[in-house]
């Protein structure tokens, strides 16, 4: 094994499951997470972070995906602790591997910082989702001042090659708007204690018309 994949099997998910559960980050997924009803999706599910905040009485069933078989173990351990069935297969966002109109809500947080293809991925996203469904979304992205943008720009070549392809560039809000989505911004900002080139945040929803 090379010290490269020996690094994004072992040091990467850790790494990032730590970045993902600090205080600020999951006060943002407290209010985002617990709207999830119906029949819901998450897309990244990997380490189970947010099994805690869903609501079981709001949800008639569960179901994930995440590339990394690592993270699903822990996924697949919330579930089990939350006392929920729990449909979670490893996959990509490209090509979500579940038929379309399946889910009445999609939770994405943290993740189309990584995906291959965002535009994609919002495109299965919209698939699976119901009409009138919506995506729950709390992203990290592009932020709005150009001193902070030339910095992620910067750091964006070393940052993916250490955090498992993670972008500090990518926009959120506008993309999904951009792929058809009604979009509600819950809130947006800088994220406190945060180095503002990883701080910046979107969360809200997204609604298929």
């Amino acid at each position: 094994m090379g010290i490269k994949t020996w690094y994004e099997a072992n040091v990467m998910p850790r790494l990032i499951t730590c970045a993902c559960s600090q205080g600020q980050v999951m006060k943002r997924r407290a209010a985002v997470v617990p709207r999830a009803r119906g029949e819901v999706f998450e897309l990244g599910c990997g380490g189970g972070i947010n099994h805690q905040f869903y609501d079981p009485a709001a949800i008639t069933s569960y179901a994930g995906i995440d590339p990394h078989e690592g993270l699903l173990d822990a996924a697949r351990a919330a579930a089990r602790d939350k006392g929920w069935a729990a449909d979670l297969r490893q996959g990509r966002g490209e090509a979500i591997p579940f038929d379309d109109g399946s889910f009445d809500c999609v939770v994405c947080t943290f993740t189309l910082c990584s995906v291959d293809d965002p535009a994609q991925v919002m495109r299965e996203i919209r698939r699976i989702l119901r009409p009138g469904g919506a995506a729950l979304f709390l992203e990290h992205g592009r932020a709005p001042d150009g001193d902070v943008l030339r910095w992620q720009e910067r750091i964006e070549p070393v940052w993916k090659r250490l955090a498992g392809g993670c972008h500090l560039t990518r926009p959120i809000a506008r993309a999904l708007a951009g792929s058809g989505f009604a979009v509600e911004t819950l809130g947006e900002g800088y994220t406190p204690k945060t180095p503002r080139f990883a701080g910046w945040m979107e969360w809200g929803v997204a609604t298929k018309s």
